[in-house]
């Protein structure tokens, strides 16, 4: 790993480990990973000035006639690459993408998240986030063929993806990315590894980081690794828990010793606003057709906007507070999927804690019973909702979002939903297997 904050700190690191190539890393609006390559003769030039390119080919970035994108590089994200080869030594920098003119892009999803964090920053907050991202290894692309049939914490001969999880463990490291532990998930042939905490904007670049990891290792081993939240009928679905919390300095902004939750003011006005912009944010957070067949009652997957401590079946959920572990104090947000734009989901959520607290929102108590198992009268007497069930509902309800709006700002805001409306409907008008199977021979 390399610890590098100037110029010279990157020129010295290519020059001593005789890199081949510099790729520049940067996502669309949707979260997918766009990079080029650049050779060493163009990393002084590259620093400088950014690389030019035609921004008219990205997904939410600019219009024809407004193409010119220019990348700048973040000298703090210098890493080589571990997966290429050791011979012919590949790094990587995450961008920023910026107008002709030098001002930052408001297309680019990074720049929503640093908006985001600058208001926190404002109020004296840094944002810490710690999440959770499952995960499929199947036998290849084409279809969901399992490797494995182990269940949550399986061990070997069983686990037949802990090689792979570990040599993705090894590959994380070497990019100074810290891992706390891995293990088997609940479904067949699904996975996590969990990453330690870190502020929000160095999380955001470290979970694109660990996508790209887990792909690429898992190629290397022969088989496909997915984040698609629900690949498997009738098995659970891949999440992306957000563990967060706001520190003033050295001081956990959610901790009070004397509250009987041990949640301070802003911690309960921070959870408070999740729930409230729940149903708003669910868009952003879990933004594909598919990401809504995971939210779905019985499968583990939170759908009704509550909060617990030990009650996993809620939407949010508090880690039960160890005394001496202040600084762990933290809330859990559980809805998120891990295909989302993590730079867009991490700031939709930021922007509705901070909001909470902005406006002092008041927590309910928390459900400690099992949601899954009431019925619809019940949760309607003690205010329970649920999460919007399909990307079309989830859609119409950002689309009158003030907070999504301002958090991502209007030209992300107003390319999301175009693109969203655009997956619904193709999806509204595909005949699927199931039509075929079921119509076909009766009507």
């Amino acid at each position: 790993m390399f610890e590098c904050s100037t110029k010279n700190d990157v020129m010295k690191a290519v020059k001593e480990h005789k890199v081949s190539f510099i790729q520049f890393w940067f996502t669309d609006v949707l979260g997918r990973l766009k990079s080029f390559n650049i050779t060493p003769s163009e990393l002084d030039e590259g620093i400088d000035e950014g690389m030019g390119f035609d921004g008219s080919s990205i997904e939410g970035f600019a219009r024809i006639h407004e193409s010119d994108m220019i990348a700048k590089p973040d000298l703090r994200t210098f890493q080589l690459l571990p997966w290429r080869p050791q011979d012919l030594p590949v790094a990587r920098m995450f961008c920023d993408i910026l107008n002709p003119d030098g001002t930052p892009y408001e297309g680019d999803p990074r720049y929503a998240l640093k908006r985001v964090l600058e208001k926190a920053a404002k109020k004296g907050y840094t944002c810490y986030l710690g999440p959770e991202l499952e995960y499929f290894y199947f036998a290849d692309d084409a279809s969901p063929t399992i490797i494995d049939k182990g269940g949550y914490f399986d061990g070997l001969p069983v686990d037949k993806g802990t090689n792979i999880r570990r040599d993705t463990i090894f590959a994380l490291q070497k990019m100074g990315i810290s891992v706390e532990y891995s293990h088997h998930e609940v479904a067949p042939s699904q996975h996590e590894i969990d990453l330690k905490y870190q502020e929000a904007l160095k999380m955001a670049d470290i979970v694109m980081t660990y996508r790209t990891a887990v792909k690429e290792i898992a190629r290397q081993h022969g088989v496909y690794a997915t984040f698609m939240p629900k690949p498997i009928q009738g098995q659970n679905g891949s999440g992306m828990h957000v563990h967060q919390s706001l520190f003033k300095g050295s001081v956990n902004a959610f901790f009070d010793p004397k509250d009987k939750y041990h949640l301070s003011k802003e911690g309960k006005s921070y959870i408070a606003g999740i729930l409230t912009h729940a149903p708003e944010m669910v868009a952003v957070t879990n933004q594909w057709v598919n990401s809504y067949k995971r939210l779905v009652p019985g499968y583990e997957a939170p759908v009704y906007v509550s909060w617990a401590r030990r009650n996993r079946s809620a939407m949010v959920r508090v880690p039960m507070y160890k005394p001496g572990k202040a600084n762990a104090t933290r809330m859990e947000f559980r809805a998120p999927d891990p295909a989302c734009n993590p730079y867009l989901a991490f700031a939709v959520q930021i922007a509705a804690g901070l909001e909470g607290i902005e406006k002092k929102y008041p927590l309910p108590e928390p459900i400690e019973q099992d949601i899954f198992e009431m019925n619809e009268e019940e949760m309607k007497k003690i205010g329970i909702t649920s999460l919007p069930g399909s990307l079309y509902a989830a859609v119409k309800v950002v689309k009158k979002s003030a907070l999504v709006k301002e958090a991502l700002g209007e030209h992300i805001f107003r390319k999301f939903i175009e693109n969203k409306e655009k997956e619904w409907d193709a999806f509204r008008i595909h005949v699927s297997r199931y039509e075929i199977d079921n119509y076909l021979p009766v009507l």
